[in-house]
């Protein structure tokens, strides 16, 4: 399905790594894609991936989660509060370590696919 300098970018990426050179400086904050990478000087302020990564997150983390509720909820039947006291935070931190990942991952496909995000060409 990906070929080799898409699947490489995607794995820099998912590293929070620049897909041009592999330095650790594609994200300026928790999910604020740099101006440009520190080391090579590649531009990735202009691309935008808006909805995708969190769209990504949800569908992964979700498919992760509900089966381990579900499992537990089969073999244990736990209290409702115990339930909630368990399963909230770990989604939230699956989700919270999942989305940086992702982003980088998403943007690291559309650099290498020359894409910015937006309508422009």
């Amino acid at each position: 399905m990906f070929k080799g300098r898409a699947f490489q970018s995607m794995l820099k990426g998912w590293g929070r790594r620049c897909c041009q050179c592999g330095d650790r400086s594609l994200f300026a904050g928790y999910l604020k894609i740099s101006e440009k990478c520190a080391h090579c000087g590649e531009a990735y302020g202009h691309i935008r991936a808006d909805d995708a990564p969190p769209y990504f997150t949800i569908m992964i983390v979700g498919h992760l989660v509900v089966p381990m509720i579900l499992w537990s909820e089969q073999l244990w039947s736990p209290a409702l509060w115990i339930q909630m006291a368990t399963w909230i935070p770990i989604t939230m931190l699956l989700m919270l370590w999942f989305l940086p990942r992702i982003k980088g991952a998403t943007l690291g496909l559309m650099w290498s696919m020359k894409m910015r995000g937006d309508e422009q060409h």
